[in-house]
């Protein structure tokens, strides 16, 4: 969406909400000065404002705590903000993308003024089981992936891919992803066999 959008020459930041504590949020989202907290030593800018005239991308959104979904909704309503600690207002212009795999509305955790605010526009992603045919080029790309952090080069053999193909992948690309990571580790020629991939998957319960 971003690098189709006219934002594509601006900047594209990522929150991952799960892993967000509370008292991270303000700092993390909004910046703050320094002095503003024991430890902050100087001044930090926020994602808005890191994301300004871009995108900013928000990951499991659902995981996020009611009190964080207020303060996110008053600077989604009127697009200010303050740095923790600061006194001067600012503004950003930012598209916001938000990703969860939850049934947000009408979900106790989640405040229902900020499901409308941020569900504009829609858009359900297939499982991995309904789009077999992505595997191959799933694969491909996270395995370029694992081999950039590993600093070697790994390739998968057609016997492994087709078994790949036949898992119903719960955990969806996450899962492929942790799958092949392991198999990664376990090969000694950076080939992935039909063997080495089965003894990634999991177990049947």
């Amino acid at each position: 969406i971003h690098q189709h959008s006219a934002r594509r020459a601006g900047p594209f930041r990522t929150l991952d909400c799960s892993v967000l504590t509370a008292e991270l949020f303000e700092s993390e989202v909004f910046g703050h000065e320094r002095g503003a907290f024991t430890g902050s030593v100087g001044q930090k800018a926020g994602l808005f404002e890191l994301a300004d005239n871009g995108t900013l991308f928000l990951d499991e959104i659902g995981e996020m705590h009611l009190p964080l979904q207020a303060k996110l909704l008053r600077v989604l309503e009127s697009g200010e903000y303050r740095r923790v600690g600061g006194v001067k207002t600012r503004r950003a212009n930012v598209r916001l993308v938000c990703a969860t795999n939850r049934q947000l509305l009408g979900a106790p955790w989640f405040r229902s003024d900020l499901y409308y605010r941020v569900a504009c526009m829609s858009v359900r992603l297939p499982s991995l089981s309904e789009r077999r045919s992505d595997i191959p080029l799933l694969t491909a790309a996270l395995l370029e992936r694992i081999g950039r952090a590993s600093g070697h080069r790994f390739t998968i053999d057609p016997a492994a891919l087709d078994l790949l193909a036949g898992y119903d992948f719960p955990g969806n690309v996450r899962e492929l992803r942790n799958i092949l990571w392991v198999a990664s580790v376990n090969t000694t020629d950076g080939r992935i066999t039909r063997a080495q991939l089965a003894a990634a998957l999991p177990e049947p319960a």
